[in-house]
């Protein structure tokens, strides 16, 4: 059939629709989907067949989400663990950064500052750590609350392996590409963010997102001093109504809900900036 004669509306429509394949992506997916359908469907199963407090749950769940402020008026619960794990995760981004550039740096004060301070945070326990900042920076006149001094072990501890992460990110992009840009007159910061920083985060999309997943759920170690997230709170009701098993299910369930919006939104970004690089190597 010659080329210029125009199809009819129905049939261009047909062509342009992509058509499911069991074989093909979307039928992938859809296994996928099931798969996930039936283990949660198992998972709720055994849940409900050890005999829980359903009522219980239902009374103290309002609380754990942060619907409730805690007895001081301030936020508690889920909304407490996020706003500790965003906070953080901002910071921790922001000294991450920092660490890499003097990691790649060729100054000795700066390389000698940043390779001392992610071999500390990333050989110590991060429970040791909250405790130090905690019950230690007072003796030196530093009082912090026990929310800042969860934020800034969080983001200590997080920005010392973000920075390998984001050096890693930095050095994946072929020298080459950042000369050129050079000879062509652009200036460092067009380099860093337009031509340096697109490539690298396909790179440190991925292992970002692991931190900060982690982080997320390491923020249950700010409990320990007396803050109202969500793991204090379901030791708390755990401790008051016996009934343990309940609250610390619900905190895992929540956990793992959050889990999930994050990694949903690192894939989301992992698609984003890995656009370019997927249809390069598949036009090679």
């Amino acid at each position: 059939m010659p080329s210029d004669i125009a199809l009819p509306a129905t049939e261009r429509s047909d062509k342009a629709r992509p058509r499911f394949s069991v074989a093909g992506p979307s039928g992938f997916r859809l296994r996928v989907q099931l798969i996930w359908l039936g283990l949660f469907v198992l998972l709720v199963s055994l849940l409900y067949n050890l005999g829980l407090d359903f009522g219980l749950i239902g009374e103290k769940l309002p609380f754990m989400l942060g619907l409730r402020l805690s007895p001081d008026g301030f936020v508690q619960g889920v909304v407490l663990t996020i706003l500790i794990t965003v906070i953080s995760m901002i910071v921790s981004l922001f000294v991450a950064v920092l660490t890499a550039l003097g990691r790649l740096s060729s100054n000795a004060l700066a390389f000698g500052v940043a390779t001392f301070y992610a071999s500390f945070f990333r050989g110590t326990p991060l429970l040791v750590q909250v405790l130090i900042i905690y019950l230690a920076l007072p003796q030196f006149g530093i009082v912090l609350s026990g929310f800042s001094s969860g934020i800034l072990a969080l983001s200590l501890n997080y920005g010392a392996y973000l920075a390998e992460t984001i050096r890693a990110g930095i050095l994946s992009v072929p020298r080459g590409q950042a000369e050129a840009a050079k000879a062509l007159g652009l200036g460092r910061g067009v380099i860093a963010f337009k031509v340096i920083a697109p490539q690298a985060m396909r790179i440190i999309i991925p292992p970002a997102g692991g931190h900060f997943i982690s982080m997320l759920k390491d923020s249950s170690l700010v409990s320990i001093m007396g803050l109202w997230e969500l793991n204090f709170l379901a030791q708390s009701y755990g401790r008051s109504t016996y009934h343990y098993m309940e609250m610390l299910l619900t905190a895992a369930a929540i956990y793992w809900f959050l889990s999930i919006g994050l990694e949903l939104a690192q894939n989301r970004l992992e698609q984003r900036f890995g656009r370019g690089f997927t249809a390069d190597r598949q036009g090679g």
